[in-house]
């Protein structure tokens, strides 16, 4: 039985109105080489000038991801030659990344693990390829955008573990505004390296899988690249380090290059980017808009609200889904039943007509007189669904609606006892028919006196009311 160990390479383009390194607009279009400039195209005589809220996008991924900051920021060139990158070179950090020595938090299993990261670094994506046969076609629209790659340690150790940390880190890009971490557009991709050994404490040689574009995809190309290792270990062959393509169509991975062949991509400094002081006033402005993310508003609402781990799972896998419920609690909510009704109903709806929770025109206030009229017996849990779903559909509040439908309960003893007398008197053998053990008359009595109040009277209150007068006089 051998052990995987599994570290990833992520990149993720950030969210900005301009490139990194140009004033071409940094926008998805599926119009080949529409948002470009001279600095993309890598025209002679051309200065790269740096984006200053890409940096302060990747510094605020640092210090979500627990990073140590430099004190500068510094830019190096990768140099390769490939048709995506018309410098000749990548500019992107190599000696004084934009952070370091992080981690993030994952649960696998009702378990909790640290996943250690080496380095975060800002650096310009490529432009993207598409292949045709015999020819390729380049579209630049991609090549500057500024591109966040985050690197662990060879720390994960199953198939899980990889996809949760790809979640987790996905969530702090969504939760900091810094990305829409869209894999469907190349948003974000990523380098798994993959080694088996007989211990966690040993690794293996280590394969290397480029450029998978989704994490359906990573999954698969990590099972079945510990597959094609076990079998050749098993077989009594020794694993060649080297550089593989997962081919998503045949579901396996092929050989790129070997380590013989590895790029050496020299790496010497940017010299047309001086090295950038990152001032700490800045820094505690920018740590001032990382809001709580997924993991720590899971422990939370854990902890101090009583929730499962799968109800604030599905509560905190979109920020604004969080928020509303925070906003609900902020209003008087109980917790859980605010959690029930928001994951069943609400979800249901923005579900069945594809419609953000930002969209929504129930508000958490809205939301809360709804339970309070529960609670307060005003209306019956099966009332209160129904007019929540009719809430929705005709962007009504429920309270108009409870208030437009009559349906508001007859909640006091002293109103529903005079209903109850009445009905007794239209039927004064009840009694008799209780005493010789016809005990299912109590439900006749409680469904005449819901009859009489046209179903405005609390079931509860008339079942109890019910039941004390059939017993007077016994």
């Amino acid at each position: 039985m051998y052990i995987p160990t599994i570290g990833l390479e992520v990149h993720c383009e950030l969210k900005t109105n301009t490139k990194n390194f140009s004033s071409a607009a940094n926008a998805y279009s599926e119009i080949p080489n529409r948002n470009i400039a001279t600095v993309d195209l890598g025209l002679p005589g051309i200065l790269p000038v740096i984006n200053e809220n890409g940096v302060k996008q990747s510094l605020k991924m640092a210090f979500a991801m627990h990073c140590e900051i430099p004190e500068f920021m510094t830019f190096e060139r990768k140099n390769y030659f490939y048709p995506d990158l018309p410098k000749g070179y990548q500019i992107t950090q190599f000696d004084q990344p934009v952070g370091v020595n992080g981690y993030l938090m994952i649960n696998v299993n009702g378990e909790d693990k640290k996943v250690l990261i080496h380095d975060t670094h800002l650096e310009e994506d490529t432009a993207s390829l598409d292949h045709y046969g015999n020819y390729s076609l380049i579209d630049y629209n991609r090549a500057g955008v500024p591109l966040l790659e985050t690197v662990t340690e060879p720390c994960m150790h199953s198939v899980e573990e990889a996809i949760a940390f790809l979640e987790s880190l996905r969530s702090v890009f969504l939760y900091c505004g810094a990305s829409e971490a869209r894999t469907d557009r190349g948003q974000m991709r990523c380098d798994v390296n993959v080694s088996l050994s007989d211990s966690e404490n040993i690794l293996g040689t280590k394969v290397e899988i480029k450029n998978v574009n989704s994490f359906n995809n990573v999954k698969e190309a990590i099972i079945t690249e510990i597959k094609r290792q076990t079998e050749i270990l098993e077989a009594g062959g020794s694993i060649a380090q080297e550089t593989r393509r997962y081919d998503e169509n045949n579901m396996c991975t092929y050989s790129m290059r070997s380590k013989e062949d590895a790029i050496d991509y020299k790496y010497f400094k940017e010299p047309n980017i001086p090295p950038i002081k990152i001032e700490r006033e800045w820094l505690e402005e920018i740590k001032k808009e990382i809001p709580a993310l997924q993991y720590e508003r899971i422990t939370t609402y854990m902890e101090e609200y009583g929730l499962s781990r799968y109800d604030a799972t599905i509560l905190v896998k979109e920020k604004e889904m969080a928020e509303y419920f925070e906003e609900t609690l902020k209003e008087g909510a109980d917790p859980k039943s605010a959690c029930n009704w928001i994951t069943s109903v609400i979800l249901g709806h923005m579900n069945k007509y594809e419609i953000p929770i930002t969209k929504l025109f129930l508000t958490p206030k809205m939301l809360v007189e709804l339970m309070e009229l529960v609670s307060s017996g005003k209306i019956s849990s099966k009332q209160a669904k129904e007019v929540l779903l009719k809430s929705l559909e005709e962007e009504k509040s429920p309270a108009s609606l409870v208030e437009e439908l009559g349906i508001e309960q007859i909640g006091t003893d002293d109103e529903i006892l005079v209903i109850v007398k009445e009905v007794f008197g239209e039927h004064p053998e009840v009694k008799e028919q209780y005493k010789a053990g016809r005990t299912n008359i109590v439900d006749f009595l409680v469904g005449q006196v819901m009859k009489k109040t046209r179903g405005q009277a609390n079931p509860a209150t008339t079942r109890k009311l019910v039941q004390e007068e059939i017993v007077k006089g016994e």
